[in-house]
């Protein structure tokens, strides 16, 4: 893999995305042999084919989706660094910015930018540079202080980190609704042993959620061993549970959408919905930049408000499931 370049990286992430070796050559105003013959490069540095074809129509191998989600992490990091070259050349020396490096779970990028917005609103002068990743992503950000702030669930229990709780979050576990559950009153965790349970890939606070309040209860709750499958992000665990592949946990904010249209259900199991916390993290031994300190405040006085206010849908109480 060392040798591939990152024009085949582009072509690969085109292919992948149109699911079409024709329409990723049109993309690219390349020649489709062109871009076939990249692809067969890529796999023979790989060592396994990235792409399977089934009559006209071609779909990832495991391997592609592993290339794919290393893929899309380089080539994110590359646009981020070209845009951050672009900012320092264009930026006027007479008229200095604060910049404001913030790191999101991928959980939360589906509330937290509209709280950034908000902040930014009122804080014209400073230039944001935020990235969503993994937790264990996150965590080594700021050790290497490629972050002033990072916004996660499980703060890590590090010398020099210092983490403040600012806002609740609550887990759920949603089915289609037409599942044989849905509607059912205080299901025992025991019920569950058979589904197949729909979780992220782990060094995701997410999963830390599944491992710590599911998983985890195999050995007293389950008679035999949970299926569950892993998804790379959210958005996957949301469309394959609305397919009916099984049944998944996620953050309430993720699923308040598909909830009220009839998308999904909650299921109303014993223990859920699980109450964590958000968490304002960053390195204590470092005084924060001026403009992720005003971030820090700005999220401790009016994140759990605006967080609530951005609900579509009221707070669940313990043992609520809609019917």
């Amino acid at each position: 893999m060392k040798n591939i370049t990152l024009r085949q990286f582009r072509i690969f992430e085109s292919v992948a995305r149109n699911l079409s070796f024709s329409r990723a050559a049109e993309d690219l105003h390349l020649t489709q042999p062109a871009v076939s013959m990249q692809i067969k490069q890529m796999e023979g540095l790989a060592g396994l084919p990235l792409f399977r074809q089934t009559g006209k129509r071609i779909a990832l191998t495991d391997g592609g989706r592993v290339v794919l989600r290393h893929c899309q992490v380089i080539l994110a990091d590359l646009r981020a660094a070209e845009q951050s070259l672009a900012s320092l050349l264009t930026v006027a020396a007479e008229q200095p910015r604060q910049r404001l490096r913030v790191g999101l779970i991928t959980s939360g990028s589906c509330c937290f930018p509209h709280l950034i917005r908000a902040f930014l609103q009122d804080h014209d002068h400073i230039d944001l540079d935020m990235t969503v990743r993994s937790r264990d992503q996150l965590v080594a950000m700021l050790r290497c202080d490629t972050l002033d702030l990072a916004v996660m669930l499980h703060p890590p229990e590090l010398r020099g980190v210092d983490a403040t709780p600012f806002a609740d979050n609550p887990f759920v576990l949603v089915a289609p609704p037409d599942h044989r559950l849905a509607g059912a009153a205080q299901v025992p965790v025991a019920h569950l042993a058979h589904e197949c349970l729909i979780v992220r890939e782990h060094g995701t606070d997410t999963r830390q959620v599944a491992d710590d309040t599911l998983l985890g209860r195999a050995a007293i709750g389950f008679d035999t061993e949970p299926r569950f499958m892993e998804l790379g992000c959210s958005e996957a665990i949301r469309q394959s549970v609305i397919a009916g592949m099984g049944i998944g946990l996620l953050s309430a904010r993720e699923v308040q959408a598909d909830v009220r249209n009839g998308q999904l259900c909650v299921l109303d199991v014993q223990g859920f919905p699980v109450m964590q916390q958000w968490y304002a993290v960053h390195r204590g031994e470092h005084g924060l930049p001026r403009a992720a300190r005003d971030f820090y405040r700005f999220l401790l006085d009016e994140g759990a408000a605006r967080l609530d206010h951005l609900s579509l849908t009221p707070p669940m109480p313990a043992t609520a499931a809609p019917h």
